[in-house]
């Protein structure tokens, strides 16, 4: 028999962080030894917010490499204005048309949340 204790219970509704969804929708092709390219489609939020989040070789990342964590990535072309990114846009007078780069996944993480969380039935895998 199970036993209902609702009133004793916390259910925290955790959104997938930044890390977690370029792991699971990241593709990495070697184009020679030692040379990868990567991509993960765009972050789209359940508000509609979306984002394109790089991290790899070559990219505004770090580490500059395929791996299992970032500290920072490479972000651009939002669907809209973002202050919590302002200071990284490489063209801070275009703010949705232009590449952020170096930003902490942190912040990425917090601009998901503010957004809905990340909508996984909206991604484009292609």
């Amino acid at each position: 028999m199970q036993e209902n204790i609702k009133n004793h219970e916390h259910i925290y509704i955790m959104s997938m962080k930044i890390n977690e969804f370029i792991q699971k929708y990241r593709t990495v092709k070697t184009l020679v030894p030692g040379l990868t390219s990567s991509h993960t489609p765009h972050v789209v939020c359940k508000d509609g917010f979306k984002m394109s989040v790089q991290a790899g070789q070559s990219l505004y990342s770090e580490p500059r490499d395929v791996a299992d964590h970032y500290e920072e990535v490479e972000m651009g072309y939002p669907s809209e204005e973002e202050h919590l990114f302002a200071k990284y846009a490489e063209d801070e007078d275009n703010l949705c048309g232009t590449v952020y780069g170096y930003v902490p996944c942190s912040i990425i993480d917090e601009v998901i949340e503010k957004h809905g969380g990340i909508d996984e039935d909206a991604i484009d895998e292609k």
